[in-house]
């Protein structure tokens, strides 16, 4: 499993990855803040540098050592969605045609701007970049077709087993408590499992092999 990603996790719950490519690394979500120190010595551990940051939706656990990393690395690709682009900006602001629910969780922003924004379809270099929106109005996963593996963002959790985040679910209630909108949330699920996965790997739990039957069990539960 070469193109296998890393998981770089804080406090055991908060993730982060490096996915190899042919040109160097690219990092999938940036953590909690004071987090850059231990990205930038999993990369050098990898031995390879950081070329880009891909990051799955803009909430603070996941942007949180952007801008230091960013500084650390001249020249990096910063991408995100052109929605959660605004949400990075802290414009909070909802489009006329999405359901006017609260958008909850942290958006502290970020100095960082994009360099490129995403869309479904989009390769960030061997990951197609997936909509799954919900979670947040922009949130993305990105699936490597290499091995398939599913970088899937807060889509799904995998603490205390595999959940969808459309609504509070113990033990791990509070990726669903960020939620912005429970009903796309759960549709995003069905689309990324659809996807047939081989390899789940979550913004908060540890990677799962083989999870279509439990992103199965999870999305029954959420629609019962």
């Amino acid at each position: 499993m070469l193109n296998s990603p890393t998981r770089i996790s804080r406090f055991g719950f908060v993730n982060a990855y490096l996915v190899p490519e042919d040109d160097g690394l690219t990092l999938v979500d940036a953590l909690l803040p004071r987090s850059a120190k231990a990205i930038l010595r999993a990369a050098e551990e990898l031995g390879a540098p950081i070329v880009r940051i891909a990051l799955t939706h803009a909430h603070g656990d996941h942007i949180g050592a952007l801008d230091d990393v960013v500084a650390a690395l001249p020249g990096v690709e910063v991408l995100i969605s052109a929605r959660d682009a605004r949400l990075l900006a802290k414009d909070k602001s909802l489009d006329p045609g999405e359901p006017q629910a609260k958008l909850r969780g942290s958006y502290p922003g970020a100095k960082t701007r994009p360099t490129r924004t995403l869309a479904p379809g989009d390769m960030v270099g061997s990951l197609e970049v997936v909509a799954a929106p919900g979670h947040t109005p922009g949130h993305v996963a990105f699936f490597d077709r290499r091995d398939g593996t599913l970088l899937c963002g807060d889509a799904f959790t995998t603490l205390g087993g595999v959940a969808t985040t459309d609504k509070a679910r113990l033990p791990f209630p509070l990726a669903g408590m960020a939620t912005w909108h429970g009903p796309t949330e759960l549709e995003s699920a069905r689309a990324l499992r659809a996807l047939q996965p081989a390899r789940l790997a979550p913004g908060h739990g540890k990677l799962v092999e083989s999870p279509l039957a439990a992103m199965d069990a999870a999305i029954a539960k959420a629609a019962a």
